[in-house]
Parts: structure tokens; sequence; C-alpha cells
């Protein structure tokens, strides 16, 4: 039933150091056009702005191989975050999923294993076993499992993304591209405890058992680059090496693709060339951090009549070293009209950013309780309240 909202938007005019907004064509300073010239393809984006600062054949379908991954870690993530899933939940494994080849933490059938192993095993050591295992879980299959992922592509509007698993070993018509991985890591990092186990470079399951296993991250820039700590890797025959990689230093995130390197080697260097571009041709200034009040709701007929609006997501304007300044405006603009009850997290508006008419980015805007329908008893005591207050 539709609800009245009777917050209205508001505006901030914050006085904020900005820069002029990032050209999309960066590639084309000569700082940039020979920093993955044995890659097919490439891309190093900005995290909150998702401001592009190089690309390369950023379009091109190509196998992603493992890095299949990121998709299959943000559904994870956004189970765990609906509480439809527990990390200290155990999960009993099927015969399919301990059957995976390739990359694997030799899951045996039957054996039984928490959701967080599980997660380490595939964050840090890409286990082929541990994705089904827990798209099973998740989905009831791994088939039921791609179909939400590649609706979730759908929903992020990745235009060139097709899944066939959840693992990225080979299959027909299974691609996806440097932008599109790139957004869909922009959107893992939104669950920012994700890099709670990317970051880490040597671990142990089953710790102290027979059948102990030595975890050590298939990511080797996570021990060797300052600031990296994630994402993932991918490697086939056919995609040959891959890298989705992100770093953060000076409150500044961002994130590079490689696909299609010749070498680990060549793959890793790639990386760390572009990395080094960003941060040094390249600053944020932070204006909101994710959970942070922007602005309330104000409705009559929910139970708490008052609640919070927070940003969704870390928000950050983009400039260049050196540049000058400018003063920029953010914009909120609230849903009018919200089917009660509202769930956590679900999206109430969108903050926009802007130097002048430039928007720079939207950002949605979420509450961080659910908001349910007032009870009759609630209803009646304002009317109550209200007309006492008019006598």
């Amino acid at each position: 039933m539709k609800k009245s909202l009777f917050a209205t938007g508001m505006v901030f005019f914050l006085l904020v150091s900005i820069l002029l907004p990032v050209s999309a064509a960066a590639e084309e300073n000569t700082d940039a056009k020979n920093l993955t010239v044995d890659a097919k393809s490439a891309i190093l984006i900005e995290r909150d702005t998702g401001k592009v600062l190089f690309n390369k054949n950023e379009h091109e379908k190509l196998s992603p191989a493992s890095m299949t991954k990121i998709m299959t870690l943000l559904l994870i993530m956004e189970a765990l975050g609906e509480g439809k899933l527990k990390l200290d939940e155990k999960i009993r494994v099927s015969e399919r999923a301990a059957s995976m080849g390739g990359s694997q933490i030799f899951l045996e059938t039957g054996e039984e294993m928490s959701v967080e192993d599980l997660l380490k095993g595939i964050a840090v050591a890409s286990g082929n076993d541990a994705s089904v295992a827990l798209a099973e879980r998740i989905a009831g299959s791994e088939q039921a499992f791609v179909k939400k992922m590649n609706e979730k592509a759908k929903e992020l509007q990745l235009k060139n993304t097709k899944f066939q698993n959840s693992t990225g070993l080979p299959a027909d018509d299974h691609y996806s591209t440097a932008y599109d991985m790139s957004i869909m890591s922009k959107e893992l990092l939104k669950h920012e405890s994700i890099t709670k186990y990317t970051s880490i470079y040597e671990d142990y399951l089953r710790k102290g058992k027979e059948n102990e296993f030595w975890l050590v991250n298939t990511n080797r820039l996570v021990k060797f680059y300052p600031g990296v700590d994630g994402l993932k890797t991918g490697y086939t025959s056919e995609a040959k090496y891959c890298l989705t990689a992100t770093a953060e230093k000076d409150d500044m995130r961002v994130i590079a693709v490689v696909m299609g390197a010749d070498s680990t080697k060549e793959r890793n260097a790639q990386v760390s060339q572009m990395l080094d571009y960003a941060f040094n041709h390249f600053q944020t200034k932070k204006l909101f951090k994710k959970g942070d009040k922007i602005t309330e709701l104000n409705l009559l007929k929910a139970e708490n009549k008052i609640t919070d609006v927070v940003a969704s997501e870390s928000i950050s304007t983009l400039y260049r070293r050196g540049e000058s300044t400018d003063k920029i405006t953010t914009d909120i603009h609230l849903v009018k009209d919200l089917n009660l009850p509202v769930k956590r997290g679900e999206k109430v508006g969108e903050l926009i950013v802007k130097n002048g008419d430039t928007i720079l980015s939207k950002s949605a805007l979420t509450v961080e309780e659910p908001i349910q329908q007032a009870s009759f008893l609630t209803l009646w005591k304002r009317t109550w309240q209200t007309l006492a207050k008019n006598e």
C-alpha cells in the first residue's frame, strides 16, 4: 500500500576541495599509453566515483576464468548481509561440489565446513569446490545460482557478461569484459568486510587435523604491493593470465583489471603500473563514509516516525593532483512514495554530487533499520497527540 512520505529533499552546499571532473579518456595522457602493452584488455577506475582513469579494449568479450568468482563472492556477501547466510553455519559438501577440478581446497563428499572457511577458500585459494558448495547452499543448485549471477549482471547493467558456472572453469558462451569486471568489483567492495578475506596472504583450513590445508593467496600483490587487499586472479589456457586488483592509499581506492596477459609476471607488472599511475596522478576528497547519516525520513504512518537515511557506500570526489579547486553541491532526492514495510538496506533515495550542472556521481541512500507500518494503537495515539496540540 502506498504511504505518504513527508520528508523532502534537502540540498547540502559543501565547501570542499574538488577539482574539475576527470575525463574518461585519461588514457590519452602520455604517462598512461604504455601501461598494459601486452594485455588484451584492461581498465583502471576509482572506486567511489567510478571514474575511468585508463582503459584498453575494455568492452571486448573475453573469458574471465576465475575472476568469475567476483560475482560469486558478491552474491555470497549479499546473502550474508541479508541474514540468509551465517558465517558460522556449517555446510555439508555435496558429491558434485567435491568433484570440482582446477583450483580447489580438496573438500570431501559429506564433509562439513563453515561458511567463513569456505569463503576463505574462494577468496584466498580460488577454490572451485568451495564456490560450488556455497552456490548450492544459497540457491539449491549451481545452475540456479548461475541464474542469480546473470540476473545480478543484468541489474548492474552489464551488457557484455554471461555466466555458465560459478567458478570460471572453461565453458562455452561464458564471457565478460574488463569494464564489467570493474563494475562487479565496485559493487562487491560496497561490502567492506570482503577485504578481510581477500587480503589474507596465507592461512590454514582444518588447522591441526590430518587433512589440514595451507591457503596461499593466488594474488601475490597482496603481499608485494602496499595497499593491495584484493580481489581475484584468473587463468585458463584460453583466458591466459587475468587479475582484478584493488588497492587503497591516502583514502583513495582504485580497481585495476587486466585480461589476457602472457604470464603472471606480466600480469602483476601491468597491474602494478596501473596502480602507480593512479596514485601518482590522482587523489580523492571523502565526502561521506558508508553509513554516515545524510538526512532522515519523517513518515506519519510508520511505527517509528523518524528514520535516519544513510550513505550506502563511500562517497568521494576525484581530481588530478595540481589542478585548481572548485565548489560542489550535493542534491538529495528521496523517494516520494514508499511501500511499507521497508527492508534494511532498501534504497529510499539518491545522493547526486554535482560540479555546477555536471553530475559527478550518483549513490543510493538507504536505511539501516527496517521501517514497519504503524500499528492501529500507534496511529490512534498520534491522532490524539495532534488534536491535543491544536487545542
